[in-house]
């Protein structure tokens, strides 16, 4: 097979950039990416590519774009796209007037599998080649996101969501049905490259009995995920305390249902104690960071140096319907701001760190994608404002990377997305572009 080659400034991480690893961040401002069988076959300076007989003619030459890992979401819901949006107050009322309707709808198998198509078709459009979703309580509407992704190549994780109370009755199962999903993740896991999330939906939906149900499934396949709710909204912490009188805190009523480990993702964790922190600190568990979602449902701000200093391993979600766009760059840009009202400013390498390799690494993942590095799977996304008038007028004016991605970070969006490809596959090209 012919390697797909492209000509961009390039951009990748090896380590956090804020732990002063040498080549840390990985920058070529003239390079060269060679795309051949699903994988990164080549990424250095044009030059390099040059001198070990590379025929410099033969790549699409996308300067000024610039190349980066396919962006990572690392929380979202696909079921509720079409609620982008919608107005209401806080979370909980949120989920009754517009989250259930809208996943109601998915009990129809044909609804979910045209969903399902037009999500990926979105993520990609989005820049965003990899994720980590919530689906529905229905089997058949989880089933249509795998074949999708399957169809496309792409490297995604889900799971069929689990809830038994506190859900309209359309929208509940049962502890046997968290059973059942070993079916789910015989076939689907590790097929092509889709993996399983054991999904509760959180813990005020589920019985005690459903989450041991939960705990003892990821026993059983310890490979897979555990991905929901944590710590997002004060009204749900206390109704969490009142159905968990035995718990110490929210942690704690996972923890105690053996869900509390090095795979278990949880979403938010924006009102988390010191001891629940030491405690996901310990065990390895990773917090995802959703800016743009606690925004706007007035959630609260999430104190992402205080989780740090924890060392509580943290990821970054878009969380849509509750976020407002499906794009890592407004995510970003959302993140910063929750920083800067808190007294922190989120450096950029570290922010484009997080969405990339961070997320990545956060999802077990970390030797597979999210580097321009040969062997990673070649999910690639490339960045160019020239449909972006503002954007474009800032990068006139910058001069440093530093700059550059601080501008893509605040003022990016959908337009700047010029190609996005998974495994090695154009999967998306911007109208008009080259």
């Amino acid at each position: 097979m012919a390697a797909e080659l492209i000509r961009a400034s390039l951009l990748s991480f090896s380590a956090p950039p804020a732990e002063g690893v040498a080549e840390a961040v990985q920058h070529t401002e003239d390079g060269v990416l060679a795309m051949r069988d699903g994988r990164i076959e080549f990424a250095a300076s044009s030059a390099a590519f040059v001198a070990q007989g590379g025929p410099l003619d033969a790549c699409e030459d996308l300067r000024p774009g610039i190349a980066l890992p396919g962006f990572i979401d690392a929380h979202v819901h696909f079921p509720q796209v079409d609620i982008i949006g919608s107005f209401g107050t806080q979370l909980l009322d949120w989920l009754e007037r517009y989250a259930f309707p809208a996943e109601t709808a998915f009990a129809d198998a044909d609804f979910a599998a045209a969903q399902a198509e037009r999500f990926m078709d979105l993520c990609f459009a989005h820049g965003t080649t990899s994720a980590l979703v919530f689906t529905t309580v229905h089997a058949a509407a989880t089933e249509a996101l795998f074949r999708a992704a399957l169809g496309r190549g792409a490297r995604l994780i889900a799971g069929k969501v689990h809830a038994d109370r506190n859900v309209p009755k359309e929208l509940a199962d049962s502890a046997d049905a968290v059973a059942g999903c070993a079916r789910l993740i015989e076939r689907w896991h590790g097929a092509g490259r889709l993996s399983y999330a054991v999904t509760p939906r959180f813990a005020i939906a589920s019985s005690p009995a459903q989450l041991s149900a939960a705990g003892a499934l990821l026993q059983r396949y310890p490979e897979v995920l555990l991905h929901t709710h944590l710590s997002e909204n004060a009204a749900e912490i206390a109704l969490t305390r009142k159905l968990f009188p035995a718990a110490r805190d929210y942690v704690d009523v996972y923890d105690c249902h053996g869900l509390v480990g090095e795979r278990s993702v949880f979403a938010h964790g924006v009102h988390l104690t010191e001891r629940e922190l030491e405690r996901l600190a310990e065990r390895g568990a990773t917090v995802v960071f959703c800016p743009s979602s606690n925004l706007f449902l007035g959630s609260g701000l999430l104190d992402v140096a205080k989780l740090q200093r924890h060392g509580v391993r943290l990821a970054v979600g878009s969380d849509v319907g509750a976020g407002t766009s499906l794009s890592m760059l407004k995510t970003l840009a959302d993140g910063y701001r929750v920083g800067q009202l808190q007294g922190t400013s989120w450096h950029p390498l570290d922010a484009f760190h997080a969405i990339t390799l961070g997320n990545a690494q956060a999802l077990a993942l970390g030797d597979r994608i999210g580097r321009l590095a040969p062997g990673y799977e070649a999910d690639v996304v490339v960045l160019n404002a020239r449909r972006n008038p503002a954007l474009s007028r800032r990068l006139e004016r910058v001069d440093t990377l530093q700059e550059r991605l601080f501008a893509y970070m605040m003022l990016g969006d959908e337009r700047d997305i010029e190609r996005t490809y998974v495994g090695g596959r154009l999967a998306w090209r911007q109208a008009g572009a080259n």
